[in-house]
């Protein structure tokens, strides 16, 4: 009889584990994957260099850059990353509104790459810094690519989107953060 009971619960275990994953999954589920909190909202940009990707004899930029010049939004991107190339347009459209300046931070790639991406899609920035060691990016707390951020007048970081921009997170998330800003 034990024997038994013992065979049933083993039966039963996988099936209650099966349960509890599909619990968690619905729960999850509905959940804003493009919100990833970070700790430097609100907070003045990390001090950095960076030295130009020498894209069409563009300057690099530092944290100095940041303050005291109006809004401004940094878009963190590289040649290899294709999500890159879907929220470019955006970018473009951004730089064509003006207003507000746009900076670049290269991330992990070489510069001829970055030259022949901006080369082919257009150039929307004001200047871009090449973080060729991701030493930067990690200051700013960057996942992964793209991650655009803006930063207002004092220099403070007051929104962050995670991964590409899209036509709904470019008109509803980024473009209402920039209005703010100001």
């Amino acid at each position: 009889m034990a024997a038994n009971r013992a065979r049933v619960v083993l039966a039963i275990l996988p099936l209650l584990a099966l349960v509890a994953l599909v619990a968690v999954f619905a729960t999850q589920m509905g959940r804003d994957t493009d919100f990833v909190p970070s700790a430097l909202i609100d907070r003045p940009v990390p001090d950095f260099t960076l030295a130009p990707v020498e894209a069409h004899g563009q300057p690099g930029f530092s944290s100095a850059d940041l303050a005291g010049n109006g809004v401004s939004v940094v878009n963190v991107f590289a040649s290899w990353c294709i999500p890159c190339r879907d929220e470019h347009p955006f970018l473009m459209d951004l730089a064509q509104r003006g207003g507000t300046t746009l900076y670049g931070i290269n991330y992990d790639d070489p510069a001829p790459n970055a030259r022949a991406f901006l080369a082919e899609l257009g150039n929307p920035y004001d200047a871009i810094g090449a973080d060729r060691d991701r030493r930067v990016g990690i200051e700013w707390g960057v996942y992964g690519v793209p991650e655009t951020f803006v930063v207002d007048n004092e220099g403070i970081i007051t929104f962050k989107h995670v991964g590409p921009l899209s036509a709904e997170s470019y008109e509803t998330r980024l473009l209402p953060a920039i209005a703010a800003a100001r």
